[in-house]
């Protein structure tokens, strides 16, 4: 376009400055930070191997004896697939070579399993942190662990890569990587015997909906509302920015005026804020965090979040199911794992948001604990319960080192060919009504039920007819609990656990917690 207007040039200045941030350079051939040296590829899968370079450039990748040749496009991006890879064997190195600029060697490669671990605070919370952090980081030299710590970073639009890099578990390393990943990739690689490749993408204090791809929320119809909201507000802010772009028009020729005559710069006009730069915003921190990943394969992933998004209640369910069909769809690799923590009780303080209202606040935590464990009716899910490994008075309970072992007895149990492993605590089943008490039938009793402590039974309650709940005697009678009250002679359901501060006490013989529950939808 000849004789731009002004308002022209400053839109693509704009424009011409955000590429230099966010578009690979493109002098010679190059990765993405997640093909680097020390990496782990995921085994039993095809293996890509993509960059960019410059349009129609060619370029050779050569890897473990293997070599393919392919022709960039004009948007400068390639893309060559090598067969699957076994663990095992020596390290491996590659090589990418175009048409111009140096050599690439990539070097270190190991082939074993893969795990993207995110999620907020929980997950982010690092293994310095954690108890017994001391000697934990100390021993934290594991040469076939290799750690990917991607950054924080918020995107108004899906990115292609991240600033970040693989590197061998050392105890400098460990320190500032997440210690409920860590915990669980060291059970694995101890168990398995082969390398493991852990990717944290996690930022504390965030909701579910910034980690979700738009494809998630198109999946279930019950999130259709957030991405109508989500462009309410885009259409809010391209009329506030039509708004102050006269302004900006007048302070770039102003302020030429004033370079060129050597005078004080006009102050700058404000600039709007842009509606996905904000960790809450959804997709947000998966257009910034996860979408440079998708093409890289992995087992699966471990998820460790909630706590923002407690007073959603049942809608968590809906906004859960959307998070992992969205990942799914975008890595392309079929029903992948995924395991999740359920939230551990904790003393919410009041929540003045939304005082009142038809939800006690004591209860809120309870429903967000009912639809964690809805979600496992999803193929390939796990959920980690930690009602026994709690403190009341910390969101972030330190021990990680529990929770990363509950995470991969369900990697073991499910992927990893260990089916005689008990992998969950007890999860309600069914119930019975018998005379004037209720049993209760679990999946997952782990060679049988127990109290933890040796007390009996705690944190049940029983209700009839008119809804009204109280606390209930309940014993142990096989693999079931039978549930009564002499206040309740005709008893309708039950309740456990069902406060944000309880601490219940039944378990299975594996050691694993039963999950909250109840039987009633009042």
């Amino acid at each position: 376009m000849a004789n731009p207007k002004p308002k022209a040039l400053h839109l693509n200045l704009i424009v011409l400055v955000g590429m230099t941030l966010v578009m690979p350079s493109w002098a010679g051939v190059r990765l993405p930070a997640v093909i680097g040296d020390h990496m782990v590829l995921q085994q039993g899968k095809p293996t890509p191997v993509w960059g960019w370079a410059e349009p129609g450039e060619k370029v050779t990748v050569r890897l473990s004896g293997q070599e393919m040749k392919i022709q960039a496009g004009d948007d400068g991006c390639w893309r060559v697939v090598f067969p699957p890879f076994k663990a095992g064997g020596e390290n491996l190195e590659m090589l990418v070579k175009g048409e111009k600029g140096p050599e690439i060697s990539v070097r270190d490669i190991l082939v074993g399993e893969v795990w993207i671990c995110s999620g907020q605070s929980n997950m982010e919370w690092p293994l310095s942190l954690a108890s017994g952090s001391i000697p934990e980081v100390l021993r934290a030299d594991h040469p076939d662990i290799r750690l990917f710590l991607v950054p924080r970073k918020t995107a108004d639009r899906p990115q292609m890569d991240v600033e970040a890099k693989w590197t061998p578990c050392t105890p400098a390393a460990a320190a500032p990587f997440s210690a409920v990943a860590y915990y669980f990739g060291l059970e694995l690689h101890q168990e398995l015997g082969v390398p493991i490749g852990l990717i944290e993408a996690a930022w504390g204090g965030t909701a579910i909906e910034p980690w979700t791809p738009p494809a998630g929320f198109s999946a279930v119809p019950g999130t259709a509302a957030i991405m109508d909201e989500l462009a309410c507000r885009m259409e809010g802010y391209k009329s506030r920015l039509a708004e102050v772009l006269p302004s900006w028009d007048t302070w770039v020729r102003e302020s030429r005026k004033a370079l060129s005559g050597n005078a004080k710069l006009p102050e700058r006009p404000a600039f709007p804020s842009h509606p996905l730069d904000d960790p809450q915003a959804p997709t947000t921190l998966y257009n910034g965090m996860v979408h440079p990943l998708i093409d890289f394969p992995i087992r699966g992933a471990v998820w460790y979040q909630g706590e923002s998004n407690r007073n959603d209640g049942l809608a968590y369910e809906h906004k859960m199911e959307a998070l992992i069909r969205g990942w799914r769809e975008v890595w392309n690799i079929g029903d992948f794992a995924f395991y999740y923590v359920q939230l551990a009780p904790y003393h919410y303080a009041y929540n003045r948001e939304d005082p009142g209202g038809d939800i006690p606040d004591f209860l809120r935590l309870p429903l967000i604990w009912e639809a964690q464990t809805r979600i496992l009716r999803l193929p390939a899910t796990g959920m980690a319960v930690t009602t026994d490994i709690t403190d009341l008075n910390d969101i972030h309970p330190r021990n990680k080192k529990d929770v990363g072992h509950r995470l991969a007895l369900w990697a073991r149990a499910g992927i990893y060919g260990e089916t005689d492993l008990c992998p969950s605590g007890p999860l309600y089943n069914s119930m019975s009504v018998e005379g004037e008490r209720i049993r209760i039938a679990f999946d997952h009793v782990g060679g049988g039920l127990i109290s933890n402590d040796g007390l009996p039974l705690k944190w049940f309650e029983i209700a009839g007819a008119d809804r009204i709940f109280y606390k209930a005697a309940a014993e142990i009678d096989g693999d079931t609990v039978m549930v009564g009250s002499p206040r309740v002679a005709a008893p309708k359901e039950v309740r456990f656990g069902w406060h944000q501060s309880a601490v219940p006490n039944l378990a299975n013989r594996a050691g694993l917690p039963a999950s909250p529950f109840r039987t009633d939808d009042w």
